[in-house]
């Protein structure tokens, strides 16, 4: 089982942030909440953190913990655990993606998610309603 972690993202306007993979990459072209693998010895919020500086440029303060997600890719099963984020330092920047956007919750399920990323996806709109 691969440890992998995502930051749902909410701004002052309650937007939330979606960053679409580039094409090159393996699920290329999709959206995502974004983050990445969980390294032996770091705890999930450690590695968030990390993630989002090396992807995002920003620092964040990791929050609430939201139902994680076991999905099976080609490459072997991913365990999910996504958390709500706020920003404390930067401004999101596509350094490893090819777009971002911030994104109201009406307007979320107008993008063409990764399939692990669409339970979060649900889970954030239940409670948005």
């Amino acid at each position: 089982m691969i440890e992998v972690v995502c930051g749902v993202i909410e701004d002052d306007q309650g937007r939330f942030l979606a960053c679409r993979r580039p094409a090159h990459k393996h699920l290329g072209g999709l959206w995502e909440f974004p983050g990445g693998k969980v390294e032996p010895a770091e705890s999930p919020a450690a590695a968030l953190g990390r993630e989002l500086l090396e992807e995002l440029g920003i620092d964040v303060e990791v929050g609430e913990r939201m139902t994680p997600v076991e999905w099976c890719y080609p490459f072997g099963t991913i365990r999910l655990s996504p958390y709500r984020c706020r920003i404390l330092g930067g401004r999101a920047a596509a350094i490893e993606h090819d777009e971002l956007r911030w994104c109201p919750p009406g307007r979320l399920s107008e993008l063409d998610w990764a399939a692990a990323d669409l339970p979060v996806l649900a889970e954030l709109m239940a409670r948005a309603r």
